[in-house]
């Protein structure tokens, strides 16, 4: 055979085996080497696939900015585009349906397309406090896909691309709404409790602790540091559970984090256990953690004094306790309809030598119009040794002119009143964080607290 003829069939050999070398790798490979609309066609399949799966559905806890508010909990039930939804934003914990799709863009995302119970997180025209008008509670309703561990689907939300994880929800999950909104009374803290709390933790070597205070409307609680010099805080977003909370982010202790709080009904604390003796623990104090002596800011017989409880400013702060709003609404239900009280204002140090609280009534549709006033006298002493002033009686007027007869104590202020009378005294403290200069008006010996603007 001439050499031109071997040559000529040696190629041809080379090229069939390059030929079957590429057909095999193109077997091997294609779904590799599939389009990037078919890549998100196959991942909107896995993901509607996986929603379909769950015989129980599927449960998130939503923390939609665990800066400034806490976790609502929801549970879903897919099928063919439609959706069975329920969640314990508020006391309607039933189930709804509503519609949804798998949307294709950059990436593949779950749409909530008509309104349920998850659409209220991301109604901008509900907020829980004035610092989120116009933006709700932030939330969303298109989740875009990330895939799966654990048997969980993760999302990142499409507005703040927060992570949020679906797990597989079980039968009691959808009853578990309803028993987790009874835990609130537990967090708020009932008003036989003793006022102060705290979040203490223990690393297995050291105790920390920090003052704690939640806000029921954002579900959110700030715990700072109580030790001199110390930034250290733990402020947390808080979702209910049957049986506790879950807080977001976690409390760090040591190198270990602990999120999940189970409820002490017979100490009122939620205790949350790591390993090697990790803990830590919400619970109640008896008195404030840091003892002040702003109680020393009274004592200049020279320098007049005012503070109030203001009807449309202290009144939302969240540092009045339970009891003091309870016993503002039973003292206002005493009174004839519609008049509110518009002013709860201490005067200490005034020129003629007197202090007295005064209380102010208004209409509540014309309130800065004053209807009445009542004064109660009464001397001060202070006790160091405590940093507590106690208060006095010595009578009742209703005008501040030295000629004004004395008056009976009227009856429906007497439950209210007779908390700033407390012989055991008071703790006056300067309050922070709350946009104007207040302090605080603490009972030593119930759970009673008035926040009160300054005028100084």
């Amino acid at each position: 055979m001439k050499l031109k003829n071997i040559t000529k069939y040696l190629l041809v050999a080379i090229l069939a085996l390059q030929l079957v070398s590429c057909d095999n790798k193109e077997t091997l490979e294609s779904p590799f080497n599939a389009t990037p609309t078919e890549r998100l066609n196959a991942k909107q399949k896995e993901l509607n696939d996986l929603l379909e799966s769950s015989e129980f559905g599927w449960k998130a806890v939503y923390f939609t900015d665990n800066t400034q508010l806490g976790g609502y909990t929801h549970v879903f039930k897919f099928k063919a585009g439609k959706v069975d939804m329920a969640s314990d934003f508020d006391d309607d914990t039933a189930s709804y349906p509503s519609e949804y799709s798998i949307e294709l863009g950059s990436t593949v995302s779950l749409v909530f397309t008509t309104k349920n119970r998850i659409h209220l997180l991301s109604d901008s025209n509900t907020y829980p406090i004035e610092s989120l008008r116009g933006k709700g509670y932030k939330g969303d309703f298109q989740f875009l896909y990330y895939g799966q561990e654990n048997g969980q689907i993760i999302f990142r939300t499409n507005r703040s691309f927060e992570e949020l994880r679906f797990v597989k929800a079980t039968a009691s999950d959808w009853t578990d709404l309803a028993k987790s909104r009874l835990m609130i009374p537990n967090v708020i803290g009932a008003s036989s409790r003793p006022l102060f709390r705290l979040l203490e933790t223990n690393d297995g070597s050291k105790i920390s602790q920090f003052d704690f205070s939640f806000t029921a409307a954002t579900r959110f609680a700030t715990a700072n540091s109580i030790e001199t010099g110390s930034t250290l805080s733990n402020n947390m977003g808080i979702a209910y559970t049957p049986t506790g909370i879950t807080v977001s982010p976690a409390v760090v202790v040591g190198t270990q984090k602990l999120s999940d709080f189970t409820y002490d009904p017979a100490t009122g604390s939620f205790n949350a256990t790591g390993t090697a003796g990790v803990t830590a623990s919400i619970k109640y104090s008896n008195k404030p953690l840091v003892i002040t002596e702003d109680y020393k800011i009274l004592l200049n017989p020279n320098q007049q004094l005012v503070y109030a409880y203001i009807y449309n400013l202290t009144n939302t702060a969240p540092t009045n306790s339970a009891l003091f709003t309870s016993l503002l609404k039973e003292t206002e239900a005493a009174l004839t309809p519609g008049i509110i009280i518009q002013r709860i204002q201490p005067w200490f140090n005034n020129p003629d030598g007197t202090n007295y609280i005064e209380y102010r009534f208004a209409y509540a549709s014309a309130p800065t119009t004053i209807i009445a006033r009542y004064y109660h006298y009464f001397t001060f002493t202070s006790n160091a040794a405590t940093s507590t002033v106690a208060l006095t009686h010595v009578k009742w007027k209703t005008s501040t002119s030295a000629t004004a007869a004395n008056v009976t104590a009227p009856a429906f202020l007497k439950n209210l009143d007779d908390q700033f009378m407390n012989p055991q005294g008071l703790y006056f403290i300067r309050q922070y964080g709350l946009g104007y200069t207040a302090y605080t008006f603490t009972s030593t010996s119930t759970p009673f607290r008035m926040t009160a603007y300054s005028f100084q």
